[in-house]
């Protein structure tokens, strides 16, 4: 097995590729929706459940498939997961039905639920060295991020040219140079104890994971009063307290609770949950911005959303290269800050607001990311050995795709209650449903006084929410400054660790990251 720098590189490669993939199935299938609905005959409920479905096992699988991955090999779990999703990929391209989509859509869930920890926690195995490892780290979160934007541009080009199952399809020949990269370049690695599965522990934590996220997914579509959605978080959140002291006092347990005496993980993996508030509040409203009151395409605003990615590179670029100069502190806080600033150019928006002023906040915003999410998560990084790197990425993951799905039911009733109360006597079925809805329902009856209405009672919802995220932002910018280290890393003790052993072999435990 290669272990070569330039190998290296061109694993890291690979696993980039995966994560663009994962990064591009989160949002194509939005530009996707009136079409399916069409083609398929998909009813409102069977739309929601191409999304929910994906994002149910994505939770409930994240958690197992970290430790499975620690105890059996990950790169042989890596290449499993890669060989599901580019399956589940094509099934979805040619499903006949919503049912049938909706079931694919789960597979390429439990694909992703797969890829997630373990391309992450292959990051140490591959870079021993903490600088290269930051390095890898950071090209890890921007192909990601890069992802999100991206699939509203690939899906509205595709949707222009070709059926709507071409936006699935696009991920197989990905999925092909990840799986050929992988297997030349990435070696494997496990945990050097033979632990027992954690049978209890697996079910504990997929069923209340499940529970906690369709709640909140629930609570998006239904609003904050349905005491079915709450029984549901609360179950899920109880499952959660069981598993947790179940974890205490089991011998072989699924994650290590210790894990959070690091200040470094729980800060880290915290802060890196906190910005999603910041991606999706511009991933959730500016789309419905530039089309409902702009008047884009779906392809347009996509390419409206560029500007974000411009702004990622430099950010990341600038946390390379500041973080072992001022400290991860002071460089987290001043991301959080750039965000804060960002949002709250953002929430001046108005009616007749023109794309540049929403280009510069959304290119401030993707600075502000990119010199946050890296640095965050390395801190939750380097408190992992690379014996339990799987699961303890898989932590990491889980809390921010909790806290993400959170978030957008947080943002969601934020916006729906700012829509509602702008609306004013408007505020009937189904100009009330949503802002898509009352542009519609205005230019079919050319009601230029109710256009103007529904455009103006968007947008102040809109300004409420993003309110919101400058404050968590600000938030998140005092906790960095006041509790990350605010001096330069001293060298990690990788710097001077052997090289990991490759192939059949287990990893040596006395391997650390950071």
């Amino acid at each position: 097995m290669p272990t070569s720098r330039s190998s290296r590189w061109l694993a890291l490669g690979a696993l980039a590729i995966a994560m663009l993939t994962i990064g591009l199935d989160t949002t194509v299938l939005t530009v996707a929706l009136p079409t399916l609905s069409v083609d398929l005959g998909a009813s409102n409920a069977q739309l929601q459940w191409f999304a929910s479905a994906y994002t149910l096992v994505l939770a409930a699988v994240l958690l197992p498939a970290g430790s499975l991955g620690d105890r059996f090999g990950r790169k042989r779990f890596l290449l499993a997961a890669l060989v599901l999703f580019g399956a589940a990929s094509a099934l979805c391209a040619y499903a006949g039905s919503a049912e049938l989509l909706i079931g694919a859509r789960a597979a390429l869930g439990l694909g992703a639920a797969i890829m997630m920890p373990l391309s992450m926690a292959v990051l140490p195995v591959l870079f021993p060295d903490s600088r290269e490892r930051g390095r890898a780290l950071t090209i890890w979160v921007t192909s990601t991020a890069i992802g999100l934007p991206l699939g509203p541009i690939v899906g509205g080009w595709m949707l222009e040219h070709f059926w709507w199952g071409s936006i699935f399809l696009i991920n197989v020949p990905l999925v092909i140079i990840g799986i050929l990269a992988v297997a030349l370049f990435v070696p494997e690695s496990r945990s050097n104890h033979s632990r027992p599965a954690d049978v209890p522990g697996i079910l504990l934590s997929s069923a209340g994971l499940l529970g906690l996220t369709y709640g909140f997914i629930r609570i998006g579509d239904d609003g904050w009063s349905d005491l079915a959605d709450w029984g549901l978080i609360a179950a899920g959140l109880a499952l959660l307290a069981l598993f947790v002291a179940w974890q205490r006092r089991v011998a072989y347990p699924l994650i290590d609770l210790k894990l959070f005496r690091s200040r470094g993980f729980t800060l880290g993996s915290t802060l890196a949950t906190v910005v999603n508030f910041a991606m999706f509040g511009l991933l959730f409203l500016v789309p419905q911005f530039l089309q409902a009151v702009n008047g884009e395409s779906s392809l347009g605003t996509g390419l409206r959303l560029l500007p974000m990615i411009g702004g990622l590179l430099v950010g990341t670029r600038v946390a390379g290269r500041a973080v072992r100069s001022v400290g991860s502190g002071p460089l987290v806080g001043a991301g959080f800050v750039l965000l804060a600033i960002a949002l709250g150019l953002g929430a001046m928006t108005t009616v007749e607001t023109g794309y540049g002023w929403t280009a510069t906040w959304i290119t401030v915003l993707g600075a502000g990311m990119g010199m946050v999410m890296p640095v965050t998560m390395a801190a939750a990084m380097d408190a992992l050995s690379v014996e339990r790197a799987g699961s303890g990425s898989a932590v990491v993951q889980a809390l921010r795709q909790a806290g993400g799905t959170i978030g957008v039911a947080v943002l969601g009733t934020v916006l729906n209650a700012g829509y509602q109360a702008g609306l004013g006597d408007a505020a009937v079925r189904p100009v009330s449903d949503s802002v898509s809805a009352g542009v519609a329902v205005a230019g079919q009856r050319g009601d230029l006084g109710l256009l103007d209405t529904v455009r103006t009672a968007f947008v102040s919802g809109m300004n409420q929410t993003l309110w919101v995220c400058v404050a968590i932002c600000a938030l998140a910018a005092a906790v960095a400054f006041w509790l990350l280290p605010r001096r330069p890393a001293a060298p990690s003790t990788l710097e001077a660790a052997p090289e990991p052993v490759v192939g059949p072999a287990p990893v040596t435990e006395s391997l650390h990251v950071g």
